[in-house]
């Protein structure tokens, strides 16, 4: 049988004459997922007492991107630099997560995903790169995501060591990052000007990874970022 791979889903309004709202996540994830040997299944946003449903369902949960995470969850005001959030979807999310580690099944996350994470876990982020007080790179990258912009240093001795090269590069496109890293995860990979790209638990029941970068649109030009697929699927 196939992993069953929760993707939590986001949501968005179209108008056509009417607005409708669509519960969605990004085909990428979808064919990354569905290459690499998993069964994707959205997960919509909903009631947080439903996440222990949603997890009894699944093997894996996935984590994308989208909204900044409320500062609310990290204990901190707004910052003029926040930009749109969505409360329902982090408690959501922020319930997926907490089931998932109870339940001792494996997270993923790419993005806002590794943002959250840390959120979950009493880490803190910077509302806005502009406060990070090394930042060398451009993290918003202008060409086309399936490029990649700046490169990583990967920890040998980590999940993604496994099977990325130390010096890795990687496309761009965040305006958020971790700030103080929660107790139950260890910095496996840094751009070059200090700002985390890649975090792996240590002592949790539950196995979870997570990327600053988006795989998820080089993959299908960059084999090795369809590798971070793969290793989701078939081995955390």
């Amino acid at each position: 049988m196939k992993p069953r791979i929760g993707i939590a889903a986001n949501e968005r309004t179209v108008v056509d004459g009417e607005t409708f709202w669509l519960s969605y996540t990004a085909k990428n994830f979808v064919e990354g997922i569905q290459q690499a040997g998993g069964l994707p299944l959205l997960l919509p946003i909903g009631d947080p007492e439903d996440a222990k449903d949603y997890i009894n369902q699944v093997d894996k949960l996935f984590l994308g991107g989208g909204h900044d995470v409320s500062p609310q969850f990290y204990h901190q005001a707004p910052s003029s630099y926040l930009e749109a959030t969505n409360e329902a979807r982090d408690r959501f999310e922020l319930a997926l997560i907490k089931e998932a580690v109870a339940q001792g099944k494996p997270i993923f996350g790419v993005c806002r995903g590794m943002q959250l994470l840390n959120v979950a876990f009493d880490g803190t982020l910077y509302q806005d790169l502009s406060a990070y007080p090394n930042e060398t790179l451009p993290h918003v990258q202008h060409e086309s995501m399936a490029k990649v912009s700046h490169e990583v240093t990967i920890e040998k001795n980590s999940h993604l060591g496994n099977f990325l090269p130390e010096h890795y590069q990687v496309n761009s496109f965040h305006h958020q990052t971790i700030d103080r890293v929660a107790t139950p995860f260890k910095v496996i990979a840094r751009a070059t000007d200090g700002v985390i790209e890649a975090i792996e638990s240590q002592g949790l029941a539950s196995t979870i990874l997570a990327v600053q970068w988006h795989p998820e649109l080089t993959r299908a030009v960059i084999a090795r970022e369809q590798q971070i697929f793969d290793y989701f699927v078939q081995s955390l």
